[in-house]
């Protein structure tokens, strides 16, 4: 069972920076594809990052350019950094995985492990 436990969420202004943190059991770090997801009240789930086989990532439009994401393999962590923070950025922020490396997808519905989420606020 694959294990995620997210942190780093935080209220910051429009044009802020945060990075977020997912803490991923050891074993399935190197083994699994893993991603970025947020939510809003009554909306779907939706894909923000994610990373997949041959290091190979994916982005959701609203956010290219100005989110990154990357990983250090010593702390089995994968890590979002989001610049130039926009209101509509705010959402719990969940990290996803699933079994194997894959050509990265950024469809929540593949994904079968979640951690606890992490609120990103942003205001105006």
């Amino acid at each position: 069972q694959v294990q995620l436990v997210e942190s780093g969420g935080d209220s910051v202004q429009a044009g802020g920076s945060l990075r977020l943190s997912c803490k991923v059991s050891e074993y399935f770090f190197s083994r699994s594809t893993l991603g970025w997801f947020r939510q809003t009240p009554g909306k779907e789930r939706e894909g923000v990052a994610v990373i997949g086989g041959y290091e190979r990532t994916k982005y959701a439009n609203s956010v290219y350019g100005r989110f990154t994401l990357s990983k250090d393999m010593a702390k089995s962590t994968l890590y979002l950094q989001m610049s130039n923070l926009k209101p509509e950025d705010t959402a719990m922020y969940y990290c996803g995985a699933r079994s194997g490396l894959s050509s990265p997808s950024l469809l929540p519905a593949e994904y079968y492990y979640w951690g606890q989420g992490t609120q990103v606020t942003v205001s105006s």
